[in-house]
């Protein structure tokens, strides 16, 4: 078959959001897949509803909040690990402890140690992006308890702060690099 009638190849991005910047990332990757000819179905995990297996690829996206990836997503996996383990499929995890550059990988983010450790999918791929911190946004509990996190970890703390740590260039070589695979 010549490149002209090449099929598509059929991507599902499912994401799990809390404050909206795995799901810009996952944007931002979509983009950059559909550039590439991919057919791509984005989706938060609130909303999914398709089958698996009419996709060549999956890649799963998750935040983080208190350490732990989003229920909905680990659920997901869980409830779909075999189909998931039989498909090209990748996982992201987006927080803020990726901030610091050398805790920007699944060997080395403590949090993505900890859960791929604890779930039975076993993502041919990883990456890990750092999120944005936004103490305006947040409401009382999640300031406080995020300030503290922050002091432990000897991040900012002023409730004023509002940074974005993620690093954009690695988002589009992640991309880059599924589109190829």
């Amino acid at each position: 078959m010549d490149e002209k009638h090449k099929k598509a190849t059929q991507i599902l991005i499912i994401f799990a959001s809390v404050d909206g910047m795995t799901q810009r990332i996952c944007e931002s990757i979509a983009r950059v897949l559909q550039q590439d000819q991919s057919s791509v179905t984005l989706v938060s995990v609130d909303e999914y509803d398709a089958e698996i297996a009419d996709f060549d690829k999956v890649l799963i996206a998750s935040s983080i909040r208190y350490g732990k990836h989003h229920s909905k997503i680990t659920t997901f996996i869980q409830d779909n690990a075999t189909l998931l383990n039989a498909k090209k499929s990748a996982f992201i995890s987006v927080n803020l402890v990726a901030r610091k550059i050398e805790k920007r990988t699944a060997d080395t983010n403590p949090y993505v140690i900890k859960f791929l450790k604890n779930i039975s999918w076993k993502p041919a791929r990883v990456a890990v992006f750092a999120g944005k911190l936004d103490y305006p946004h947040y409401g009382f509990w999640d300031r406080i308890m995020i300030q503290l996190i922050m002091r432990l970890t000897k991040g900012p703390t002023d409730p004023k702060t509002v940074i974005e740590y993620t690093d954009w260039d690695q988002v589009d070589a992640f991309a880059r690099s599924f589109s190829e695979w």
